[in-house]
């Protein structure tokens, strides 16, 4: 059975078939199903989201959405920390390459314009960033994730950004829509002028820092005492073109965010539905909206109450009703809460 299931059912737990949806959903809802009507679904015994009733094995009882999520997410975690060990391991390879080239005199450090460095060390990316600033006379574009940003951390680049703001050079900087409510920043831009632009987004990538568009900065470890210096140019045009990309979705800093038409449902609370949605678990929405992990249960919570929901699949069903998933129009919540909708035009 388990061939034949393989042949005609060639999915995972996270894109089920049409049939096996049906069966799985119907087994959650009554809390289980007779055998027979997984016969032709063999697929949900193989994945392990039905298995036998210990007091009566001609039924299947379904395992929870719960459990199918966390197996789900294990998986997915599992994978991205195996591509960042390969990451890891190919950078060191080049590295190791690169080396069997050199002077035996040049081999205590790599050569000056290296496409990748790696740089070990927060006093070795201080210095490289020092040295790229001094040689910076166009722009710089940087990305600066998480959230309200600290004075500690604005203060860290103060010298360099006074220094690029005294020789004509613009900049742009990308934050996620939290920052906004940071009055460090505020004072920050303040000071800088019309030198500095910023626009926010519900999230961005990871720190990103582009000089000139010749040598870029990004992270090389979770804890940011690693970095690669990045001088290819593909790799830096590359960089550039996402910024670019994620530069014409923000919003400017002076502009109010977007009203999401939905009565008592704020801008914060559909990207959390959305990222909710897409079947994140709180730590990881929380990491990539720059909040803190008892500020997006809240938000959680008020989802649920606005849209009427008793649990979380519940949660998750309403959020797709409304469109806030992204992938309809948005519905009134009239038609989940029996709620009437401020008319457009007294918001």
């Amino acid at each position: 059975m388990a061939g034949h299931g393989a042949e005609e059912h060639p999915h995972g737990a996270d894109r089920l078939c049409e049939a096996g949806d049906r069966v799985y959903s119907r087994a959650v809802r009554r809390g289980r199903v007779p055998r027979t009507d997984a016969e032709p679904v063999p697929c949900l015994l193989e994945l392990a989201l039905l298995h036998p009733d210990p007091d009566d094995m001609d039924w299947l009882v379904p395992t929870s959405p719960q459990e199918v999520m966390t197996r789900l997410l294990r998986g997915v975690y599992d994978e991205v920390s195996a591509s960042q060990r390969r990451v890891g391991s190919a950078v060191a390879a080049f590295e190791w390459y690169a080396g069997l080239g050199r002077q035996p005199d040049t081999l205590a450090a790599p050569a000056e314009g290296s496409a990748i460095r790696v740089l070990d060390g927060l006093s070795r990316i201080q210095a490289a960033m020092d040295e790229a600033t001094e040689a910076c006379t166009t722009e710089v574009l940087t990305v600066q994730p998480g959230g309200i940003r600290r004075e500690a951390e604005l203060t860290e680049g103060l010298h360099r950004a006074l220094a690029l703001r005294g020789r004509g050079v613009r900049m742009r900087d990308l934050y996620t829509h939290v920052a906004r409510h940071g009055q460090g920043l505020l004072n920050y831009l303040e000071l800088m002028g019309d030198t500095v632009e910023a626009r926010t987004l519900d999230e961005v990538i990871d720190r990103l820092i582009l000089f000139d568009r010749t040598v870029a900065f990004i992270p090389a470890n979770a804890d940011r005492t690693m970095a690669l210096e990045l001088r290819h140019p593909a790799l830096v045009e590359y960089l550039v073109t996402v910024f670019e990309r994620l530069w014409r979705l923000a919003i400017p800093l002076t502009a109010p965010l977007p009203d999401t038409g939905i009565e008592g449902i704020s801008h914060r609370e559909q990207s959390i539905a959305a990222l909710l949605a897409e079947g994140h678990q709180d730590a990881v929405i929380a990491e990539r909206l720059g909040i803190s992990v008892r500020t997006c249960r809240a938000h959680i919570a008020r989802l649920s109450e606005t849209l009427g929901a008793a649990s979380r699949t519940q949660l998750g069903v309403r959020i797709a009703q409304v469109g806030l998933d992204g992938h309809r129009p948005p519905l009134p919540t009239t038609a989940l809460t029996g709620r009437e909708q401020e008319p457009p035009t007294a918001r």
